[in-house]
């Protein structure tokens, strides 16, 4: 029987004396289900993490966070209570990406066990703040162009396309995201100590072109920023296969 906190880190891979966990962190609209193909991939010890956001899910029972300040909290104390269960390596995507960047640097500032490193995809450094760029979908799009961006980054599966209920809650879902996201504020100075790997795709026209070196001025500790093929979510078999460019699993026993 699931606990309440099974509904908010969700963990879909699970291993005996795992070496890490890789806890993810959602994307803007997202919600754990992307994460689940990983199971494949994933080195065979390491186990495999998503927190659930307030509003979705097993959590559809609650309101959606109505802040950045707020969904951060509430991220922090998801990987708190997977950190409870051993070392791990914090991931996010995009909005994600901002969000795991927040819950590190508030983990370690309070003394909580910190990441053994942070890995942030398809992400401006937030230290530059809030751009226009980094606003898409934006607050003012359409329905119709919410669904066109989810179908086309394949948010949307079979069963939800055809039921027109389900695709208002999924519209519902992102605009609530949409609205957090416009909400972050970078607090200046914040930097993290643990190792940090940025992953980028060649072709996103949202990451600026000296990404790199703004997040490398993020890091205190070890660093390296890698470009992959495709846009902002890769191709698809790059993003069926991302946890493989990770470089915290070497030394885990890989997959083939």
């Amino acid at each position: 029987m699931k606990t309440a906190q099974d509904l908010i880190v969700v963990r879909s891979r699970r291993t005996t004396n795992p070496a890490l966990t890789l806890v993810c962190l959602g994307f803007c609209g997202g919600g754990t289900g992307q994460y689940h193909q990983w199971n494949s991939v994933v080195p065979a010890d390491v186990d495999l993490a998503a927190v659930c956001y307030p509003g979705r899910e097993g959590r559809f029972h609650e309101g959606f966070a109505q802040d950045w300040e707020r969904l951060a909290a509430d991220a922090t104390q998801a990987v708190l209570a997977a950190a409870a269960e051993g070392p791990y390596v914090l991931f996010g995507h995009s909005m994600g990406g901002w969000m795991a960047f927040d819950v590190a640097v508030r983990i370690e500032r309070s003394g909580g066990p910190i990441p053994q490193a942070l890995v942030v995809s398809s992400a401006n450094a937030p230290s530059r703040g809030l751009t226009f760029k980094d606003m898409f979908p934006a607050q003012h799009d359409t329905d119709e162009q919410l669904l066109d961006w989810m179908n086309m980054h394949g948010m949307m599966p079979e069963h939800v396309v055809s039921d027109p209920d389900l695709q208002e809650l999924a519209i519902e879902l992102l605009r609530a995201d949409i609205r957090v996201r416009d909400a972050f504020r970078y607090i200046p100075n914040s930097r993290v100590s643990m190792p940090v790997q940025v992953l980028s795709g060649a072709s996103d026209t949202v990451i600026e072109p000296n990404a790199g070196e703004q997040w490398r001025d993020l890091a205190l500790g070890e660093f390296r920023h890698d470009v992959l093929p495709g846009g902002h979510f890769y191709t698809p078999d790059v993003w069926s296969r991302l946890p493989t460019h990770i470089t915290a699993f070497t030394g885990t026993t890989q997959r083939l």
